[in-house]
């Protein structure tokens, strides 16, 4: 067995650097160098086992989701992702399952050059904080209270997967590979939300599902909107897997986990939107637009209202997973 040290010592050796780190992983604290004429992007985000991700998730997937979700965030505020900060809490000083979280943990970093430069590890039920920090220049970064009244309302990729994997999880049925992979290794949409600079009035990440999120754009931009379900971008592997459509949608605007982004933009930029995110290798789609008054219209593709069964995920309502 492998004691806190040594942990800590595993997890320096894999931490990467970057020219903009004056001092990382070793001393009280670390020393970053913030680019001129730049803003700051701090996000932090906590997973729970049993509430974020299933028991049976691979340490590898655990990493990997842990890291993505902070730079979904980032990616909402069109922040490029710098550095990241630790914070571990082991049942046990099991170095194999250590291992195997940086294999993951890693290899999204990797991808998005992103140093790890601190954190702290303990003991207890297994709980993971991270911490991200990005740049974005100076009044650039993308804001919920932004939307105005026309603005049409786009989501990137695809909705409801990530929840139909769980709800196959919870129901103990068949299961789909594919769903299950969108739940354990979402997709951080950082090329998509650098893209999206100067066009996009307001964006936010879809973490507790789009009725929630959406909701948090419209109070804080002090609009409402209407949204079309029949434009809900779906998967094929979801609509084979649930084909009743009230169900499916439920999924799409309640389960939450799709760590896509939800922006809002004139009508007038959709053809730099959709050249911008062809070049980041991103699709979108226009699902609704902005409007007068407050709360959100659903409608169905015949016309008739639809009412979620939830407004999104609350942690003080029950757990996800």
């Amino acid at each position: 067995m492998a004691g806190e040290f040594d942990l800590i010592g595993r997890i320096r050796a894999r931490a990467g650097t970057r020219p903009d780190v004056a001092l990382g992983i070793g001393d009280d604290a670390a020393l970053l160098r913030v680019p001129v004429d730049h803003e700051l992007a701090v996000s932090t985000d906590t997973l729970i086992a049993g509430v974020h991700f299933p028991d049976d998730t691979a340490p590898a997937d655990i990493g990997w989701k842990a890291l993505a979700v902070n730079l979904s965030d980032l990616a909402a505020m069109a922040a490029l992702p710098a550095w990241a900060l630790l914070s571990l809490t082991l049942p046990s000083d099991d170095s194999d399952w250590l291992d195997g979280f940086l294999d993951g943990f890693d290899e999204l970093t990797r991808l998005h050059d992103v140093a790890l430069v601190g954190g702290d590890t303990t003991r207890g039920p297994l709980a993971i904080t991270i911490t991200a920090h990005g740049f974005a220049p100076n009044g650039v970064a993308l804001r919920r209270s932004g939307a105005r009244i026309g603005d049409d309302i786009w989501v990137t990729g695809t909705l409801g997967d990530a929840a139909g994997a769980l709800a196959q999880w919870q129901g103990g049925g068949p299961r789909s590979a594919k769903l299950r992979f969108r739940l354990d290794r979402p997709t951080p949409r950082i090329a998509a939300g650098l893209a999206l600079r100067g066009l996009a009035t307001a964006a936010i990440d879809l973490s507790d599902g789009l009725a929630g999120d959406l909701g948090h754009v419209i109070v804080a931009s002090m609009v409402g909107a209407q949204i079309d379900l029949g434009r809900l971008p779906t998967s094929r592997i979801l609509a084979d897997h649930f084909a009743d459509e009230p169900r499916r949608w439920n999924l799409q605007l309640s389960g939450g986990d799709d760590y896509e982004l939800c922006f809002t933009a004139p009508a007038a930029n959709a053809l730099a939107i959709e050249r911008a995110l062809a070049a980041s290798d991103t699709a979108a789609t226009v699902i609704g637009c902005i409007t007068a008054g407050d709360g959100i219209a659903w409608a169905t593709p015949e016309g008739e209202a639809f009412v979620p069964r939830a407004s999104g995920y609350d942690h003080f309502a029950g757990g996800r997973a």
